[in-house]
Parts: C-alpha cells; structure tokens; sequence
C-alpha cells in the first residue's frame, strides 16, 4: 500500500492522479459551494452594497449555515486513508486550506509535478489584500508552506515543516496568475531542504526556503488518533 499521507513520498503521485480524476456528484457540489463562498468573499470587502442588502446578505448566509447545522463535523482528515485505497483523492486534497477547491478559504492552488520541480498556480482575489493592490505576505508564506510541503516529499522520507524563510523581492499582485516553482535542494539526515519562487509573469516576487523535518513512520496517525480523543473529549464536556 502506497502512503499517500501529506508530506508522504506518495503524495506527488496522489497531486498528479487529482488533475485526471472526474469529480463525483458529491466533489463537483462542494466545489460549487467553495466558489460561491469565494465569490461572496472576495465581492463582500470591497463591497459599496446599501445596509439593506448586507442584512439581506446576512439573513441568506445564516439560513445556508443552517442546513449544514444538523450533520456532523469532519475533519479534513477523516476517510482519508479509505479515500486513497478506494482510488479517488478526497480528504486533504480537496479541503487543504491552500489546495483545496473544497475549501472556500483555499484560493486554491493549482499542483502539480514537472520532471523533478513542484508547480503551481494561483490566483488570490481582493480578500488577500494586503498592500494596496498587493497580496498580503501572510498568505504568500502560507502558499509556499503548501507549495514546499509538496516537494519535499520528493525526498521520499515524510516530514514536517521545521523552518519557512520567504523573502519578499516585489509586491505580489492581485487578481493575476501567479506561478510557483518548488525543488528539493538536498538531504541531511532526517533534514529536508527545499527552495522556492513566486512569479508574476516574468518579475520574480518571492523566494522562499524551507527546511522540514522526517518523521517515523505512523507518527501521521498518532497525531489524528491525538486530534480524534481531543474532539470526542470536547464533545463530553459539551454534553456535561
């Protein structure tokens, strides 16, 4: 069985098998809803709207909250494993908070493998503004945790972030695609360096450095198992 864990030496092959997979009736609403949401998002901060139509906004958005009050809450996580052996790229994939199109908080990003570089694109809308115009570095940084997350797991070992340096060379555009260019620099032990670019266009705009730490084996499901006892304890003490 092929680990196809984030940060896994699977997890390459699992970014190219998403792009070539249709989505299932139940991805393809989800993903409906995600853009919606973006959409919402990013028209809702620049938005000159009347109160009248932000309280109507308002009331729609609370009742659509409403329909989902009623099913259990997930994680990203859950059915991960399941998804993987059954062949089709759920869990993370889709609801990553910078990958996943199920996500309305990812942008998302666009993965995938290039000989032995991690590419990706992006476009991030008016609720990433930081700088006038500009994206702000938060998010930047945020994306090439994704973006180096990815290729580090071309070293074959998983591991977790230990370091992320990005320097910010020009201000990041908005409402642009943007290109990410990821590859593994070497390995060091249990250490994995990578580096990485941030585009618009021909002007570079960011680079980044990230160094990420292997794990043992099954440490990826201890720390589930973890999250899984503390969300069963909160449900108790809500219960109380």
């Amino acid at each position: 069985m092929t680990d196809t864990s984030p940060g896994s030496p699977g997890w390459a092959s699992r970014i190219r098998e998403l792009s070539e997979v249709e989505p299932s009736p139940r991805r393809a609403a989800l993903f409906r809803v995600a853009d919606a949401i973006r959409v919402v998002l990013h028209r809702m901060v620049q938005s000159s709207a009347p109160n009248e139509v932000i309280e109507a906004a308002a009331a729609d958005l609370e009742a659509v909250a409403d329909r989902f009050k009623e099913y259990a809450n997930k994680s990203i996580y859950e059915g991960f494993a399941e998804s993987a052996n059954a062949g089709e790229p759920l869990g993370f994939f889709d609801h990553s908070p910078m990958l996943g199109r199920a996500n309305p908080l990812a942008p998302p990003i666009n993965l995938w493998l290039e000989g032995d570089h991690m590419v990706g694109t992006a476009t991030f809308g008016a609720a990433y503004e930081g700088p006038p115009g500009c994206v702000h570095g938060g998010y930047i940084a945020a994306a090439f945790d994704e973006v180096l997350g990815s290729t580090q797991s071309l070293s074959g070992s998983p591991g977790m972030t230990g370091r992320l340096i990005v320097n910010y060379r020009s201000p990041t555009p908005l409402e642009t695609e943007l290109r990410f260019v990821g590859w593994l620099e070497r390995v060091e032990g249990r250490k994995i360096f990578t580096r990485g670019e941030l585009w618009a266009g021909d002007r570079l705009c960011a680079e980044s450095e990230g160094l990420f730490i292997s794990i043992q084996p099954g440490k990826f499901a201890e720390l589930k198992d973890e999250r899984d006892r503390r969300a069963v304890g909160d449900e108790v003490e809500g219960s109380a």
